[in-house]
């Protein structure tokens, strides 16, 4: 069938692009997004797709501060013409699933998840933008409310929602009142290597961004003296993050691939502390025969064993930390590289390409049976 995808924003090559990048190498079709930084995707799979951008595009320093036309995203979405597509799949973490089809058309949107700072993440938002009082904390509420309804609108623009994890298909459900089909998103597994000679350092990697909480795990070590952290990665945090570091940790900043892999590999343990919908490095550490320490919830719980491929700390504070990582050392010796290696292995990419593919066949036989 002629299909198209649609993605809303192509600026790094993060968890949702990861998606798209899979699903591009499945369906190769042209690519609907708000905006494209075509520099930050010259290497990956989709650097030679036809992509489409929309107004957005040409407003002012739109590559970099995009989230700044949060209100006309909606407008922009819409302004896509796919009326000579037989087939939508829209990879939406924000807008995109909002595009227009006619009745005769399937569109199928994988939801990485509901807006997050529209819905469940929507105080914490203000509060770390600091936009609770004052007219600019009234103009976000206002446009907030606008995604929200907006959103709520376009709920059965979509045929059929596919999810990343049983944790954001409840959110599905509870926001849309629509059931979704739980296909876990593809883990490149195949590129870590199971590394059992383990070094005596923690490790812990992120984009620096108050919700994945790197600040919550260099506290806690910094209250460890004797256990060593190394940090990897960059962000509007890094600064703030830097200062409560003690001797006993280093970061190292924004890292390639093959530096942060060399790391995942060698550490004792991966540390963890995130609310994610999913989580992709969980499973890349665990795909290095790493456990990991994470905050037991959200979609880790699906991808972690417990005692067996890693252990969770239930309480997002530093005590809480502290005490697992205490556990973790009890337990550390009873951990085996190769289980840890053989669950990541349940998330890799080829058995994402074959879910996916076998559930889009599904739903066009029925489609022709009905016909």
């Amino acid at each position: 069938m002629k299909t198209a995808l649609v993605h809303d924003w192509l600026v790094t090559l993060a968890g949702a692009e990861k998606v798209l990048e899979t699903i591009y190498e499945l369906y190769p079709s042209p690519i609907f997004t708000l905006v494209a930084d075509k520099k930050n995707i010259l290497n990956s799979k989709i650097s030679n797709a036809e992509i489409y951008t929309s107004f957005i595009q040409k407003l002012p320093n739109a590559l970099k501060k995009y989230r700044n036309y949060l209100v006309f995203f909606p407008l922009a979405i819409e302004q896509f013409n796919l009326s000579d597509y037989e087939l939508v799949i829209s990879i939406s973490t924000c807008v995109a699933k909002g595009v227009l089809t006619r009745s005769e058309q399937i569109h199928i949107c994988y939801c990485c998840t509901p807006v997050r700072y529209a819905w469940d993440l929507y105080f914490q938002y203000l509060k770390e933008a600091n936009l609770n009082k004052g007219i600019k904390a009234f103009i976000a509420k206002c446009i907030l409310h606008y995604i929200r309804l907006w959103d709520i609108s376009t709920i059965n623009r979509v045929d059929h929602y596919v999810t990343i994890s049983k944790y954001i298909a409840k959110r599905i459900k509870k926001i849309y009142n629509r059931p979704s089909t739980i296909i876990y998103p593809p883990v490149e597994v195949h590129k870590f290597e199971t590394f059992s000679n383990k070094k005596n350092f923690y490790l812990t990697a992120s984009r620096m961004v108050p919700y994945k909480k790197i600040d919550l795990i260099v506290e806690a070590f910094a209250k460890m003296p004797d256990k060593q952290l190394i940090v990897i990665g960059d962000g509007p945090d890094f600064k703030k993050i830097k200062a409560k570091a003690k001797k006993n940790i280093e970061l190292l900043g924004y890292q390639p691939f093959d530096v942060l892999k060399n790391y995942m590999e060698k550490a004792k343990a991966f540390v963890f502390a995130a609310e994610e919908d999913f989580g992709i490095i969980p499973v890349e550490a665990q795909a290095c025969g790493t456990p990991v320490i994470a905050f037991g919830k959200g979609g880790v719980l699906e991808t972690i064993q417990e005692n067996k491929t890693g252990i969770f700390f239930y309480k997002q504070n530093i005590d809480s930390l502290i005490e697992a990582v205490k556990k973790f050392e009890l337990l550390e010796d009873h951990f085996d590289c190769n289980i840890i290696r053989k669950n990541a292995e349940r998330f890799n990419k080829d058995r994402f390409k074959k879910e996916f593919k076998n559930f889009i066949e599904k739903i066009l036989r029925e489609k022709n049976s009905k016909n």
